[in-house]
């Protein structure tokens, strides 16, 4: 399926910022893009061509540099990552990574998730879907940005298999919050704790990021649901 063209400019939930590429990651890309980053064409993937086999495929979206990435692919050989980023920068980085840890069960989409999710994935086909520290756009007249809304949550649910995880985490409360209100109500979706609960004991890997505010006090939630098995 194709990307529909409309006249309305869609609302991202994200700023691409011209942040500097050092020469390690601007080698990456100019090396190992080809044979890691699939192009986004609007057209729906063919995932075990994709990988070259049939194992279970986690979805990773707003990788940002890709520490938890290269973790969660080095730890689990028996599961396929696909890791989604809009940030020249942070595919670099993840592709030096990659390479430099021999690791053959990633790949990379450079492109705005929400079409990504809406257009390139199939029903049915993701097992796990994993957004960590997504921009909390913490002002009121910015919310409209933010990535967890009711039909991308939606949307997200048709192309996981089912009893597929979606797994959330964030160190502003208010959003903790917001995306529960969000995902609650909604009936593709149970609470993998229980109602209104947030994942107190969380397995995932700590990113330099979430230590650095733990340093500085902040805390962090997480969020863990199921897709039902009818919706």
């Amino acid at each position: 399926m194709k990307t529909q063209i409309t006249n309305k400019r869609p609302v991202r939930s994200y700023v691409i910022r011209s942040g500097r590429m050092t020469n390690s990651q601007r080698q990456a890309i100019d090396e190992y893009w080809e044979d890691n980053v699939v192009a986004y064409t609007g057209d729906l993937l063919d995932l075990e061509c994709i990988f070259k086999n049939n194992l279970p495929v986690t979805l990773e979206i707003g990788f940002g540099m890709g520490a938890s990435l290269i973790q969660m692919a080095m730890k689990d050989k028996g599961c396929n990552f696909l890791g989604v980023e809009v940030h020249r920068p942070g595919v670099g980085k993840t592709l030096h990574d990659a390479n430099l840890m021999e690791i053959k069960n990633l790949k990379l989409i450079c492109h705005d998730a929400q079409e990504v999710v809406q257009y390139s994935l199939a029903d049915d086909s993701i097992d796990r879907v994993l957004i960590f520290f997504p921009d909390p756009w913490p002002k009121k007249r910015h919310r409209k940005r933010r990535l967890i809304q009711t039909e991308f949550v939606k949307t997200i649910a048709s192309k996981l298999k089912t009893n597929g995880s979606l797994h959330l985490a964030t160190d502003w409360k208010e959003y903790a919050e917001y995306m529960m209100e969000v995902i609650e109500p909604l009936s593709e979706f149970r609470n993998a704790v229980a109602p209104n609960r947030y994942l107190e004991k969380s397995m995932r890997p700590k990113t330099k990021f979430e230590s650095r505010g733990r340093k500085l006090g902040h805390s962090v939630w997480d969020l863990l649901y199921k897709k039902n098995t009818i919706a």
